[in-house]
């Protein structure tokens, strides 16, 4: 079926997850035509099955999408605004239970701030911050400190508010509109995996060949 003087433009994310098995090109990919009619084709043109294996990832070159739309369009031109290569995830949706999802949570709340206070005290310890105190305290006030004097209060205080401050956030409450560190090191994190998926899919030649039937080979990434 040919398709002549139209221009479809496609823009897909690095990383898509989805939660079914037969995968078509609106799943993974936004699309935009002057050519209206073309679009709801294009989105039902399937490009892979995933099999009965569990969570799965594949990596696909945008190439070879260009190469299936071609297949049944050849005289439509593509051009691609997204990634080069993108990687679909395959996970089964379930939605844990109310009671799993507050002892998950209560769980990571109680290892965060346990580790966080074996950390300051751990710093304090090693700077010996209780006996720098004393000796400021003395030093200033001409008495001997008891450990519990203004040095101490504020320094708590400060350790509180430096803390807010620095991840920019408590509870639902953000206090500018910059991404919190965490979220920036999560951000990184995440292409750090997804790159380092996508080049050893690359290297071993393991992109998935798209727009066959019954095509899913066991090349996993």
């Amino acid at each position: 079926m040919a398709v002549n003087h139209d221009t479809v433009y496609l823009k897909g994310d690095r990383d898509v997850e989805v939660q079914k098995k037969d995968i078509t090109l609106g799943d993974i990919v936004e699309l935009e035509c002057s050519n209206k009619d073309i679009i709801p084709k294009l989105k039902t043109l399937k490009l892979l099955k995933i099999p009965d294996n569990g969570k799965q990832r594949f990596v696909i070159s945008i190439l070879k999408i260009i190469a299936c739309i071609h297949q049944k369009y050849p005289g439509l031109e593509v051009q691609n605004l997204g990634e080069q290569d993108i990687i679909i995830t395959y996970e089964e949706q379930k939605t844990p239970g109310m009671f799993i999802h507050i002892l998950k949570t209560a769980v990571v709340v109680l290892i965060t701030f346990c580790g966080a206070a074996f950390s300051i005290m751990a710093f304090n310890n090693d700077v010996s911050a209780s006996e720098l105190f004393k000796q400021i305290y003395e030093f200033v006030t001409g008495t001997k400190s008891d450990g519990f004097t203004i040095l101490e209060v504020t320094y708590s205080i400060g350790i509180t508010i430096g803390i807010l401050v620095f991840f920019n956030h408590f509870g639902k409450k953000r206090f500018t509109v910059d991404p919190t560190p965490m979220e920036v090191q999560m951000r990184l994190y995440e292409n750090d995996i997804q790159t380092t998926l996508v080049e050893d899919a690359s290297r071993r030649e393991q992109e998935l060949d798209v727009g066959k039937s019954n095509h899913i080979s066991n090349r996993r990434t």
